[in-house]
């Protein structure tokens, strides 16, 4: 566990070194490269998952990172207006991109051990965490989610009031001097920002996962991986996104699965004293998770497939 971390942190701060040195704006090239590349990891790891503790963890793992990889481009969205709300020049978006990203990560590891240790204690709290689920499903299919326009965050706002902030950038530095002044630039702002938000992002995804498994090491390497080439995917689909018209749909659907996963699971091994007498309801059924991957490629793949044909057809879609 300890070697698999070290070299995802070393993915991690490579890219992110090699960014920062050389901002730009990369091509589609560059970004298909970078792409393609994460996936084979992703694939190639979830591969010696299977080698070393057998198929069911493997499996457990590529439906957390096909559903976290899923989710993530969805967050794409919100991406691009926090960017174009905080008019960050497109050379440095990248950077800004794997800062925030890497912030993201580390806050999402606490989360992922703090909502490891309820789980582990209280099997009930799948009930909520499935209730939450099927409620963002929803959501999303009445378009609630929240991708069509960017509100501050508290943490943004109280910045705002309590620091002084220039409305001009100063290429990556986060502070900058005017009139002998020292002040912040917008970039910390944007950094917070893009992690702050993601975060906020994972209370629908973390659940998600934990729907499809209960070990910490693959809830984290999934949405690792499922970061992995988020910067790169954000330039390859640009003003694609908004030509995914059906993905909100297929998310929707895995999400209420996972949700009513998680519900029949709390029922069948609960201990509460109302439920069967704290017993449990042994006679609900125990959705395997190969059928789990399998609910989770049609949805997506059936959303993804329909979004693109509609986008070929003249006069339909919106506008990129």
């Amino acid at each position: 566990m300890i070697i698999t971390l070290a070299a995802l942190a070393v993915f991690f701060a490579a890219d992110l070194i090699v960014t920062g040195r050389k901002p730009h704006v990369p091509s589609t090239k560059e970004c298909l490269l970078h792409i393609g590349f994460f996936i084979a990891a992703a694939l190639i790891f979830g591969g010696l998952i299977w080698i070393c503790a057998g198929p069911k963890p493997a499996v457990e793992f590529y439906s957390g990172w096909l559903t976290e990889y899923s989710l993530s481009v969805d967050n794409l969205f919100i991406f691009v207006i926090i960017m174009s709300n905080f008019a960050v020049p497109r050379q440095m978006q990248k950077y800004v991109l794997g800062v925030g990203i890497t912030l993201a990560l580390v806050l999402r590891g606490i989360f992922i051990l703090l909502g490891a240790a309820i789980v582990t204690r209280f099997t009930w709290v799948f009930l909520f965490f499935g209730v939450f689920l099927i409620y963002t499903a929803v959501s999303l299919l009445h378009g609630d989610s929240g991708d069509d326009e960017y509100k501050e965050n508290r943490l943004i706002r109280f910045l705002r009031k309590v620091m002084k902030l220039t409305d001009e950038y100063d290429g990556r530095r986060l502070r900058t001097v005017k009139g002998g002044v020292r002040y912040f630039t917008p970039m910390l702002i944007v950094f917070i920002a893009i992690g702050t938000t993601d975060v906020m992002f994972a209370f629908d995804s973390i659940p998600a996962i934990f729907g499809l498994t209960k070990d910490p090491f693959i809830v984290f390497t999934t949405n690792v991986f499922a970061l992995l080439g988020l910067q790169q995917l954000y330039f390859l689909l640009g003003s694609l996104l908004d030509r995914l018209v059906y993905l909100p749909i297929g998310l929707s659907v895995v999400l209420g699965f996972i949700g009513i996963k998680l519900i029949m699971e709390a029922l069948r091994g609960n201990t509460l004293p109302f439920i069967n007498g704290g017993k449990g309801i042994s006679s609900i059924p125990d959705i395997p998770t190969w059928a789990s991957l399998a609910v989770i490629i049609v949805s997506l793949g059936t959303a993804a497939a329909a979004s693109l044909m509609k986008a070929r057809v003249p006069g339909t879609g919106k506008k990129g």
